[in-house]
């Protein structure tokens, strides 16, 4: 029996070794790549107990991973066994107020404690910026930090104990322990017995050398936490556990500290340099912030690049360095006065140019996420020497040595030539870069090598650490002899093996760094992929599919599960392959050729895609833009190329054409309705028989519609196919508008299509004669003041995006795109148009495309002048997608995702409350599964404020 069939046979959950599951796990957040023998994703803690077992059995080694965002490439590891305990090991098994503790498995993401420890009054301290989709686990292997160290400290000073599992075998709960509780776990027999007389005779041995040597700063990650060992730290084992990164012991349960989850306010310092606000920090620690981050004048510079949060960087106050600071209170005066008087300290301190208290909530909410902003910020700039990467990110040094350290590493940077922001947790010391090391030539390794090198001296020589919460790994365990002391490196080497003296869990880092900083670098200089024809032209990333897929650093934000759209089919299966992350390691690893090796042609990156819904969400919530639906046409595009597509492709992918042929004499709309609803064909063509197939109108718009005398200020109306064949009362209510708006409206002059539904398919090159029709028909009618406008998002969104992804140097096709808008945008900036009044409540919900690619503030802003309570859902994506929820395979996630948000909102609103939905989808999918049939902006605007019900 092999590995892989003793884990089938003996675990509930789900075992994975295909070529697919190890090019998906053989990547994290780092730059390194190392392809795992197999992935079990347990369904229990049992199931991790049971998978240690059988993997020792076989001589196997084992890594865990979390959120996968680990950047030092500690979650990885060649021919590893990858245990993933994201996906069901999420319980948390209690909460106790009174003792400010809490019980979890190692899959609970941070925020799922948080929430519900904030019913109680108390947060888990520790919050990193991948907070709303990191796990515990993950967390308590990496020793992670965040924004509120400064007040709450790291995990390990959060962990009270910890179940843990050998490799061998012993299953122990460890923690801090009195000289009673210890003579008590010294004198047991075997395993345990053995591994506490061995920790407390390396405590004995070596503890003067720890006291001595060890750093002392807040902010010391690198290495094993030996210290925690020491008599004086009550012989801590569960906190010399943490931050051991899979390389001890495997975490199946924790107990964690809890702390008062403290109302905020907000002050911002300006200074003339990050030199000069450096050389602050130990005054402004001295006035107790909960929170103190910074950020330098580049930051902000690349903000303006990328054209990313302008308006929030226009109310920071005039500088070239910020010090974001967070004052904290049992209330919000408390906290309010707080943050007044700190102000008023703060004005002493030399070189300060501003200092300010924010006291409006939602510009201190917006001011805050500009420093969130770290990876945006500075990944995938545009004008960027060379390509930026993780490697030397978050160093960090005692306080007053902060303003030293930042002078030493600009003159060394200079040296290297490597440039980054600066920015993170100055008030713990610690500084966050991404430098364009490039990585891609040998004198780009080379370099990357020197400075790091070069760099742990400087840190070492301040008194600091390599790592102030990202860890290890790869990136930085080679250097630790240049932290350490000989002997202390011994200790770690010996501390492992007390552990693990089969050197089973995660080899080749940490105490054993057999992995090099260097070496096994995901697009290092032996990444060569050929060039690639392709469809789309990719502008934003130097025309190049190559580069495009390169976009993905693997922070995880896809992963989240509460705000935003991204990612559907995640938040639906919690299945990795169904990220945007996984799916764009796939799309790296087909490049990579092996183990992914078919190309173009690959089923593993199929597979992938399948429960992609093109939504765009990502192209937009994506810290880095990744553009999943333009890469899943593209792929699907070379896929078929030559081949035999699914019926349902040319069914649905061409809806337009049937649509016309349907309509083509009196009648067959009526025939055409009742046939598409058979079970024989919804079966023929792949329909779920439960999923009712929308039934065309008996008269189109465009026949409908009457022609008038074009004025001066005029709009072509763009008759899409879904509303023109299936709801045309919708265009009917557009065109009121329009006239009311005092504009003059017409339809294009032959019937013309943007091809929405091939982009789904990947049926590019007939969706590109759409786009040249467009061009050809449309372009020569936009004169004086007229404007092609719309009221379906996922049409209008052809004209904005894949139109200029495909023609992006086509002057014309840029005209067209500048001249197409929605509805709400049209009236907000070229009409004086006065909406309707109303006191119901509106409730809306918008497509995923106009999200994504198009924007709701014009829509919002109109409603809210029609004196209405608008409520703007962050309800996710409905599900539908175009054809998604029709097919037989998907109709059942397209539910699920339906169920997650937007379907409890519209099952929650009164019954006089006003449902909008602004895509045909989403309207679909609403009245499908509940009892409500959505109108739509036009409609409202024209003071059709009742529900029509299924047309």
């Amino acid at each position: 029996m092999t590995l892989e069939e003793d884990l089938q046979k003996n675990i509930d959950g789900e075992i994975r070794f295909s070529t697919g599951d190890r090019a998906l796990y053989a990547s994290d957040s780092s730059n390194y790549r190392h392809v795992p023998m197999g992935v079990v994703i347990p369904r229990s803690v049992e199931d991790i107990v049971k998978t240690i077992s059988i993997c020792a059995k076989y001589g196997a080694p084992i890594v865990h991973r979390g959120g996968g965002t680990a950047l030092a490439g500690q979650t990885i590891s060649t021919d590893a066994v990858v245990i993933d305990s994201s996906k069901y090991c999420h319980t948390i098994i209690s909460i106790d107020p009174e003792k400010k503790e809490a019980v979890v498995e190692p899959g609970v993401v941070l925020d799922d404690l948080r929430n519900e420890a904030k019913k109680h009054g108390l947060t888990f301290g520790p919050d990193p910026s991948t907070h709303n989709h990191n796990t515990l686990g993950g967390m308590i292997g990496n020793n992670s930090c965040g924004v509120h160290s400064v007040w709450a400290g790291r995990t390990v000073d959060n962990v009270e104990s910890l179940e843990v599992m050998t490799y061998d075998g012993l299953r122990l709960t460890v923690g801090a322990m009195n000289t009673v509780e210890l003579q008590a776990r010294l004198a047991n027999p075997g395993r345990e017995g053995e591994i506490f007389r061995a920790l407390k005779a390396l405590q004995e041995k070596y503890a003067d050398e720890i006291r001595a040597t060890f750093p002392h700063l807040p902010r010391l990650v690198s290495g094993y936490r030996l210290e925690q060992l020491l008599p004086e730290n009550g012989f801590h084992v569960a906190r010399a556990l943490v931050g051991t990164e899979s390389t001890c012991v495997s975490l199946l349960r924790a107990t964690l500290r809890l702390v008062p989850d403290l109302e905020k306010s907000m002050v911002i310092l300006a200074f003339d340099s990050l030199e000069h606000a450096s050389d602050a920090i130990p005054a402004v620690i001295a006035l107790k912030p909960i929170a103190c981050e910074a950020m330098d004048e580049q930051f902000t510079q690349n903000m303006r690049k990328k054209h990313y949060m302008e308006d929030h960087i226009a109310d920071l106050p005039p500088g070239k360095a910020w010090l974001m600071i967070q004052c904290g209170g049992k209330t919000l005066q408390e906290a309010k006065d707080h943050g007044q008087l700190f102000v008023e300290s703060a004005r002493r301190i030399p070189h300060l140019t501003s200092a300010i208290f924010v006291d409006d909530p939602k510009k201190r909410s917006a001011l805050w996420d500009i420093r969130k902003a770290g990876l945006p910020v500075t990944a995938w700039v545009p004008g960027q020497k060379r390509d930026t990467w993780e490697g030397w990110e978050d160093s960090a040094v005692p306080l007053d040595k902060l303003g030293e350290y930042v002078r030493k590493l600009k003159v060394l940077m200079q040296k290297h030539d490597l440039h980054s922001p600066m920015y993170g947790h100055f008030g713990d010391g610690l500084i966050h870069m991404r430098l364009d090391t490039g990585l891609h030539t040998k004198s780009e390794v080379a370099n990357f090598r020197s400075f790091m090198e070069e760099a742990a001296d400087l840190v070492v020589s301040l008194g600091g650490s390599l790592s102030g919460e990202h860890g290890d790994g790869q990136s930085r365990s080679e250097l630790l002899p240049r932290m350490y002391t000989p002997n202390i490196i011994k200790a770690f080497k010996e501390f492992k093996d007390i552990w693990d003296p089969q050197n089973k869990m995660n080899p080749g880092d940490k105490a054993e760094p057999v992995k090099k900083l260097d070496h096994d670098l995901r697009f290092g200089p032996s990444y060569k992929p050929s060039p690639l024809k392709t469809v789309f032209k990719y502008p934003e990333s130097n025309s190049d599919f190559r580069r495009a897929i390169l976009r993905c650093v693997g922070v995880g934000e896809c992963r989240r599960k509460e705000e935003g759209a991204m990612c559907p089919s995640y938040r639906a299966t919690r299945e990795e392959r169904h990220s945007t992350r996984g799916r764009a390691r796939l799309f790296q690893e087909m490049l990579q050729g092996n183990p992914v090796t078919q190309g173009w042609k690959a089923e593993e990156v199929k597979e992938g895609l399948h429960l992609c819904l093109a939504c765009k969400a990502c192209k937009s919530e994506c810290p880095v833009n990744v553009d999943m639906a333009t890469y899943k046409a593209e792929f699907l595009h070379h896929y078929y190329e030559g081949g035999t597509r699914p019926l349902i492709h040319h069914i649905v992918g061409r809806i337009p054409f049937w649509a016309r042929m349907a309509n083509l004499f009196p009648g067959l709309p009526h025939i055409a309705n009742a046939l598409m609803n058979t079970r024989f064909l919804k079966k023929l063509i792949g329909v779920h028989p439960d999923r009712a197939v929308p039934k065309l109108s008996p008269q189109p718009f465009r026949d409908r519609f009457k022609k008038e005398m074009r004025r001066s200020r005029h709009v072509i109306l763009w008759a899409d196919t879904f509303n023109n064949y299936f709801t045309p009362h919708v265009l009917e209510a557009a065109a009121a508008v329009i006239r009311k708006a005092g504009f003059s409206v017409s339809l294009s002059k032959k019937h013309l299509c943007c091809g929405r539904p091939y982009y789904d398919y990947g049926m590019l090159d007939p969706a590109k004669e759409k786009l040249k029709a467009l061009i050809d028909n449309l372009v020569p009618e936009l004169t004086g003041e007229t404007w092609v406008v719309g009221v379906e998002p996922s049409c209008l969104a052809v004209f904005r995006d894949e139109l200029l992804n495909i023609f992006p140097d086509n002057p014309d096709a840029k005209r067209l795109s500048e001249r197409t808008l929605t509805l709400g945008e049209f009236l907000d900036r070229h009409s004086h148009f006065k909406p309707p009044q109303t006191d119901r409540k509106i409730i809306v919900h918008g497509h995923c495309h106009q999200k994504s690619i198009l924007g709701m503030q014009f829509d919002e802003k109109l409603l809210r002048a029609m004196s209405a309570k608008v409520d703007m859902l962050d309800s996710g994506c409905c599900g539908m997608a175009g054809s998604f929820g029709y097919e037989h395979d998907k109709y059942p996630v397209s539910r699920t995702i339906a169920n997650l948000k937007l379907l409890p909102a519209v099952e929650a609103a009164d019954e006089n409350d006003i449902i909008v939905a602004t895509g045909f989808s989403c309207r679909t999918q609403i009245s499908a599964f509940s009892k409500r049939f959505p109108l739509t902006l036009p409609e409202v605007l024209n003071g059709e404020l009742d529900e029509r019900g299924k047309t």
